[in-house]
């Protein structure tokens, strides 16, 4: 069988949710006041402090609790964009999205630690099975399910934005600031950059277990920086984060090349409704590739 939706999904993901999060520590700064005392058209001076600027966008995205996104990348060769909303609250993030990677269009959602993908009739023939969608459980015990399960329960806790402004307040420094306009808006505009040597379990954790002792032993000791930036609106709201992962790829030994990823953040505090497909229109992905003989 070809290189199915499934897996083509599966990577999508991980790829999205590593752009829009990184992979944070569960820790929190302590709350800072806000940027300067300096006012431009509503917008405070930019914050000098990397753990004061996480603390107190994180707060207000934690307020917000929702928003939608758009986000481009490529990693390996390969390019991926999606667009889709999240729902997050202090217990789960929930979100749906459209993701084009590997050629493929896929459809999928988080909700509950699980993820559904959306099958084409295509792929529900090759698969045996009549059902539009499939869930891959963070506890599931067929091997596919296995090496992504551990990336999905950390990723869906990680979905949110604010978790890579922890990633910041722990490994990060504020390289330059400005301010500028994004889109007719005025933002503060960041320049960061991201020591993996100070944090090096956060930058493998989505990784899935067998593999991530020795990702972890490849950093250690070495001089990885990841340049970053980021576009705050008046209300520290993140507009837009790039990430460029290429660094980091390259001390694990992947060839030269690119692996940036740009998120687009908008409509924040806007209702976002997530929900699960109908229960008759799923299969468990480990009862297919039972099927399947995988």
């Amino acid at each position: 069988m070809r290189k199915t939706t499934l897996v083509a999904a599966g990577a999508a993901l991980v790829l999205t949710l590593t752009a829009c999060s990184g992979n944070s520590a569960t820790g929190t700064a302590e709350p800072a006041a806000a940027g300067g005392q300096s006012q431009s058209a509503g917008l405070a001076s930019p914050f000098t402090d990397a753990i004061q600027l996480a603390s107190a966008s994180k707060q207000n995205t934690v307020k917000s609790k929702s928003a939608k996104f758009t986000m481009e990348g490529s990693a390996a060769g390969q390019t991926l964009s999606a667009t889709g909303a999240m729902a997050m609250d202090e217990t789960d993030t929930r979100f749906s999205m459209t993701s084009t990677a590997a050629g493929q269009t896929t459809e999928m959602r988080l909700v509950d630690k699980v993820m559904y993908i959306k099958l084409p009739a295509e792929e529900q023939k090759q698969l045996g099975t009549d059902k539009g969608w499939a869930k891959i459980a963070a506890d599931g015990n067929d091997p596919f399910s296995q090496a992504l399960g551990g990336a999905l329960s950390q990723s869906a806790e990680q979905s949110d934005p604010s978790k890579m402004l922890d990633q910041i307040s722990k490994a990060g420094r504020i390289i330059s600031s400005d301010q500028t306009e994004l889109n007719g808006e005025k933002v503060n505009h960041y320049k960061v950059e991201l020591d993996v040597a100070k944090a090096v379990d956060q930058f493998t954790g989505q990784v899935p277990a067998a593999a991530r002792d020795k990702l972890t032993d490849m950093l250690k000791g070495k001089d990885v920086k990841l340049p970053a930036e980021l576009w705050l609106n008046k209300d520290n709201l993140p507009v837009q984060v790039t990430m460029d992962q290429g660094p980091m790829m390259q001390a694990l030994g992947a060839p030269a090349g690119d692996a940036k990823f740009t998120m687009k953040y908008s409509d924040w505090g806007t209702q976002v409704d997530v929900t699960a497909p109908p229960a008759d229109q799923v299969v468990d992905l480990g009862e297919l590739m039972k099927k399947a003989g995988r």
